[in-house]
């Protein structure tokens, strides 16, 4: 078995992480230009309730797998980490077959009447099979990372996505002309067949343990000797109750987030429908929204969010010393990172929303969109980070009840302004930004009363300032068209607007050498 310490084994997630991130765009470009917003709306629709349903599988069980088999893998007690492994599954294939049979009985009737568009019926069949192979998949997953080998996870996560990307376009290709019902359950069958996938690596990865196991039993027992059982009273608690007493909590933790996405899709659906907006509109319309729109502004956060899992491990032991000094040094720089970082995303998006939305999708009139949540992206980044250092200085509590607070007025606002006819699906979109606005400033506002950590203005101002010069270079380009092609003169935009900004921020002396070195993967190219 192959093993990583925790800063290689984060890096290869985190690798396998950007990869995902960058890879899984590409349907979000595709799939518009094949089914249109209408069709994607379909796809989309279904999401949420597949989310709560995995989150019930997913949530805390792998966590718990983890954590209990590397305590075993510790002691050398190998039949502990079989009976852990066999007990997770088991439970795992019970849950799936439980909410497979559910969802089997109930599409019709949530497609009917929680939905206004019956037609994500055929969607909801297509993903049923989802549940048993993310369930098992998920199992083997927190065995290996229990086993401290990150490799099978990331090697599944990348063959999914690839094998997802093909299968969801062709998928949605071929059924396109049964009608956009079919074409949007070809694409979700597709991510069937993706995850698949994952799971056949997963399998062949086990059975390679399995078998090295086998051919080396000397090397397996004498790491068992070396590291006699533990006998602690925990240690002889029922393996399944181990597992539901962590993973019940964590699983809750995350079903707060779930329920707000899956309630925010039917409540958004419903109040399109009373503003008398026609279903196919209104479908088209939180199509472009959520599988358009939302994954566009979300890219950035494939770096912050690596910012975040770099802050965690560094600010957990710095409150274990009670390093207030580090504390502080290190939310710095994570901070200034994630705004330096985001804000370019922000004046490009914002500016060249039109562009941007007409080459990538073929559809420019969902541009609006794009230009009323681009300055609310900053928000996003800097959550990450923030969110990050409430887990390491143990307030997970904390963050739950900020976002709870968030996924309310959220869904309080859709109710109220989507369903006026003025606002339409802007109204959902507001009570977007209004939520992730709040989530971050309670983030803050909960960072500063644990440790009184503040952000400095003048990072701010100055980044504010170089956003503005950014722009104006962009906006300049765009407007004087110096190639003959759009897509190249948007490309050579963002490329000189950017270099433009980051020789700004370094002659502020906002960024340096050291701040970069720091990025995840991207950092080894500024090392002397």
């Amino acid at each position: 078995m192959t093993k990583q310490n925790f800063i290689k084994g984060a890096m290869i997630l985190l690798a396998a992480g950007i990869i995902n991130r960058i890879l899984g765009f590409v349907p979000r470009i595709a799939l518009p230009r094949i089914i249109g917003a209408e069709g994607v709306g379909l796809y989309q629709l279904s999401y949420p309730f597949l989310t709560v349903l995995l989150t019930i599988i997913t949530g805390g069980i792998p966590l718990a797998v983890a954590k209990w088999i590397a305590e075993a893998e510790s002691r050398g007690d190998s039949s502990r980490v079989k009976h852990i492994f066999r007990t997770a599954m088991g439970l795992a294939i019970a849950l799936a077959i439980l909410l497979t049979t559910a969802l089997l009985l109930f599409a019709p009737w949530i497609a009917k009447h929680v939905l206004p568009d019956d037609r994500v019926y055929r969607t909801f069949i297509s993903m049923t099979p989802l549940m048993l192979i993310v369930g098992v998949c998920s199992v083997y997953r927190g065995y290996f990372q229990g086993k401290q080998n990150m490799i099978p996870t990331a090697v599944s996560q990348i063959v999914e996505t690839v094998i997802r990307i093909i299968c969801s376009l062709s998928f949605a290709y071929i059924l396109l002309p049964k009608g956009l019902e079919w074409a949007a359950a070809g694409a979700m069958l597709g991510v069937v067949v993706g995850e698949i996938g994952g799971l056949i690596v997963m399998l062949m990865k086990h059975a390679g343990e399995l078998r090295r196991n086998k051919n080396f039993p000397a090397e397996n027992s004498s790491a068992a000797k070396a590291k006699p059982e533990n006998t602690e009273p925990t240690d002889n608690m029922p393996v399944l109750q181990k597992l539901l007493k962590l993973s019940i909590p964590v699983t809750a933790s995350r079903m707060v987030g779930s329920l707000s996405y899956l309630l925010e899709s039917i409540f958004t659906a419903r109040s399109l429908a009373a503003a008398g907006i026609a279903t196919g509109k209104a479908t088209a319309q939180y199509g472009a929204l959520q599988g358009m729109i939302v994954p566009l502004l979300l890219l950035p956060t494939a770096l912050t969010y690596s910012l975040a899992s770099s802050l965690v491990p560094s600010l957990s032991e710095a409150a274990a010393r009670g390093d207030r000094l580090t504390i502080h040094k290190r939310m710095h720089q994570s901070m200034r990172l994630a705004l330096v970082a985001g804000a370019p995303f922000v004046v490009i998006m914002g500016l060249l929303a039109d562009p941007i939305c007409r080459l990538l999708y073929n559809h420019a009139e969902i541009a609006p969109m794009l230009q009323l949540m681009a300055p609310v992206g900053i928000f996003i980044y800097l959550q990450a980070p923030l969110q990050a250092a409430l887990q390491a200085l143990d307030k997970p509590g904390t963050a739950l009840m900020n976002t709870f607070i968030g996924a309310v007025v959220k869904l309080v606002l859709i109710v109220q302004l989507a369903s006026k006819p003025e606002f339409g699906i802007y109204g959902a979109l507001i009570a977007i930004n209004v939520n992730i606005v709040l989530v971050t400033g309670l983030h803050y506002i909960s960072v500063l009363r644990f440790i009184g950590f503040r952000m400095n203005l003048f990072d701010f101002i100055k980044v504010g300032a170089a956003m503005v010069i950014m722009g104006a270079a962009a906006k300049w380009i765009m407007d004087h068209q110096p190639l003959s092609l759009e897509w190249i003169n948007l490309i050579l935009s963002c490329l000189i607007s950017a270099i433009v900004y980051l020789l700004l921020m370094i002659w502020m002396r906002i960024i340096d050498r050291y701040d970069l070195i720091r990025i995840p993967i991207l950092g080894q190219w500024f090392k002397p």
